[in-house]
C-alpha cells in the first residue's frame, strides 16, 4: 500500500493551523487542509507494513490500539496516494458511518498504532480520512441511500449522539422504519452540545442529519424519554428500542462550598455556549459567562481542554486547569511500548491558546480542590487546593492519590467548570425501562452483546460501555444495529 519507500522519502505534514491569538477571535474551525497533491504525498507514506496495527482496534494493556471501526486504513491511504478519491470514499464507507466527525474529533488511535512510529512519525491517516469525506461531499458522491423495500419493522432509538445516529443509519438503510428521540431542541447529542463549534462546526452535523432525514429517518425533538413519554408507550409502538443516551451523569466535586453560584458541570457550560451561538446564528456570544473572570477548570482530557479553549474565547481573565494525576512523560516510558496507546504529554488546542494568551501552560498537576469560597452574594470567588502524591493502598494494593500536608493554597476562581468525567447512565432512563445496570451504572448486557435484560430493548455507546470516544460510540451503534436486525429478521447482512 502507498509508495514502498514513501515513508523514507516524505516527512509527515498536517493541516495548517491559524495562530492561537487569531483563532480565539471566533468559534470557527481553524484548520486549513492540505492541497490534494500534498495530501496524496501523505498517502504515499503508508508503508505496506506486514501487520497493520492501525486497523486492528484491539485492546492492549487495557487501552485500544488501532481503529475500533477496523477501517481499511492501508487501502484508503493507498487510494489517496493514487488519487482515486471516489474509490477511497467507497472503501471508507464500508466500515465507517461518519468520517466527517471522527476526522475532526478523534484522537487518532490509528495513527498511534502506525508502524512508522517505530523510528519516525505516523502516517497522517486522520487527515487523509477528512480529505476523503470532504471530497466526497464536494463532488456529490455522498447521496441518500434510500432502501428499495421496507420491512415493516419499526425501531425507536433513544438519543441522537454518535451511537444513536450510527444505529439509526444502518437500520434505516436495511429497510426498517427508524425514529430517533432526542430530549434537546436539536439532534446530535454530544456532537451538538458536548463538543465546541471550533472543534466540530455544527453545519457538519446538520449536513449529515439532513441526509439521514432524506433517507427516511425521523427525528422527534424536545422529547425526554422516561419523562415526556413512557417506556411502555415506546415498547407498545415499536418492535425494538435502542437506548443510546450516553454516559450523561457527570461526576461531581463534593467539597464544602459546592453550592456557590458560578460552579457548572462542563457539559452544561459547553452546551449553553453552543446553544446561545446557534440560537443567534452566531450573532451573540455569551461573554457574560466568563469575561474578565478567573476561570478554574477541574479535570483534564478532551472536555477539560474544550473548557479552556471556550473560556479564552469568552474573554476569561485567567484560566487554571487542575489535574489529579502526575504530569505524563514527554516520550514513551519503557512500560508503554508501541503499539500501545502512548501515555505521553499532549498539549491540545486549548492549552496552546492559554500559553499564547497568558504566557504559561494552564495545567497544574497532582492537585485537587478541597473547598470553594463564596463572596457575600453567594458567588464563588476562590478555591482551596492541595497537592497530591501517589501512595499504595495497603488493603487493595492500588495506587491512590492522597493529599500532601502543608501544600494547601487559595487561588482565585470566579467561574468553576467541573470536567471530572461521567459516572454512567442517568437513573430515570434505566428505571423507566427496568433494565439491569452494572456497578458503574452502565446498562448491562452479555459480553460482546447489545440486548439488555429486558426483551426487545437494546443499548449502545457510552450508556453501554461507559464514557469513551466518538469512534467507539459509532462502532457500538453499528454493532447494536446488527444485533437488532438479526433479532428482527433471523439473519443480518449489516
Amino acid at each position: 500500500m502507498g509508495k514502498p519507500t514513501g515513508f523514507l522519502e516524505y516527512k509527515r505534514e498536517t493541516a495548517k493551523v491559524l495562530p492561537p491569538k487569531v483563532r480565539i477571535a471566533n468559534f470557527n474551525e481553524f484548520r486549513t487542509p492540505l492541497s490534494k497533491e500534498k495530501q496524496k504525498i501523505q498517502g504515499a507514506r503508508c508503508m505496506a507494513c506486514g501487520v497493520p496495527f492501525c486497523q486492528s482496534g484491539m485492546m492492549l494493556n487495557g487501552m485500544a490500539s488501532g481503529c475500533p471501526l477496523h477501517n481499511l486504513v492501508p487501502e484508503t491511504n493507498d487510494l489517496v496516494y493514487t488519487g482515486n478519491w471516489k474509490q477511497a470514499y467507497l472503501r471508507l464507507s464500508k466500515t465507517h458511518s461518519f468520517p466527517e466527525f471522527t476526522s475532526r474529533v478523534c484522537p487518532a488511535l490509528c495513527e498511534a498504532a502506525c508502524t512508522c512510529n517505530m523510528d519516525s512519525e505516523p502516517v497522517s491517516t486522520k487527515e487523509n480520512e477528512r480529505a476523503i469525506i470532504e471530497t466526497a461531499w464536494q463532488e456529490g458522491w455522498v447521496k441518500p441511500q434510500i432502501p428499495h423495500v421496507r420491512t415493516g419493522k419499526t425501531i425507536a432509538v433513544i438519543g441522537s449522539g454518535p451511537s444513536g445516529l450510527a444505529a439509526a443509519q444502518q437500520l434505516n438503510r436495511r429497510g426498517h422504519s427508524v425514529t430517533v428521540y432526542e430530549r434537546n431542541d436539536r439532534p446530535g447529542g454530544l456532537l451538538r452540545y458536548g463538543i465546541p463549534n471550533m472543534k466540530l462546526e455544527k453545519s457538519v452535523v446538520d449536513r449529515r442529519i439532513q441526509l439521514m432525514e432524506e433517507e427516511g429517518v425521523k427525528f422527534v425533538l424536545n422529547t425526554n424519554v422516561g419523562k415526556d413519554i413512557t417506556a411502555e408507550e415506546l415498547l407498545k409502538k415499536y418492535d425494538r428500542v435502542i437506548l443510546a443516551c450516553g454516559a450523561s451523569n457527570p461526576r461531581d466535586i463534593k467539597v464544602p462550598g459546592r453550592d456557590a453560584k458560578g460552579i457548572y458541570f462542563a457539559v452544561d457550560f459547553l452546551g449553553k455556549v453552543t446553544k446561545t451561538l446557534l440560537d443567534s446564528d452566531f450573532e451573540k456570544v455569551p461573554y457574560e459567562l466568563a469575561k474578565d473572570k478567573h476561570v478554574l477548570v477541574i479535570g483534564g482530557g478532551d472536555t477539560g481542554n474544550d473548557c479552556v479553549g471556550t473560556s479564552i474565547r469568552l474573554g476569561a481573565k485567567s484560566v487554571t486547569q487542575l489535574e489529579m494525576m502526575p504530569k505524563p512523560p514527554v516520550e514513551r516510558a519503557a512500560n508503554n511500548p508501541w503499539p500501545e496507546w502512548p501515555r505521553v504529554l499532549k498539549t491540545d488546542y486549548g492549552q496552546e491558546e492559554a500559553i499564547a494568551v497568558f504566557g504559561h501552560d494552564p495545567r497544574v498537576y497532582q492537585t485537587t480542590v478541597t473547598e470553594f469560597i463564596a463572596d457575600k452574594k453567594g458567588n464563588v470567588c476562590k478555591a482551596k487546593t492541595v497537592k497530591l502524591k501517589p501512595q499504595k493502598d495497603e488493603k487493595t494494593g492500588r495506587m491512590m492519590m492522597v493529599p500532601v500536608e502543608g501544600t494547601e493554597e487559595v487561588i482565585p476562581a470566579e467561574v468553576v467548570l467541573i470536567a471530572a468525567g461521567f459516572l454512567g447512565s442517568q437513573k430515570y432512563v434505566t428505571d423507566a425501562f427496568k433494565v439491569n445496570i452494572n456497578g458503574r451504572t452502565n446498562v448491562e448486557t452479555k459480553p460482546e452483546a447489545y440486548e439488555t435484560s429486558v426483551q426487545r430493548v437494546f443499548t449502545a455507546g457510552d450508556m453501554h460501555r461507559g464514557q469513551s470516544l466518538v469512534v467507539w460510540a459509532i462502532r457500538e451503534g453499528r454493532e447494536a444495529a446488527r444485533a437488532v436486525d438479526e433479532s428482527l429478521m433471523g439473519y443480518t447482512n449489516l
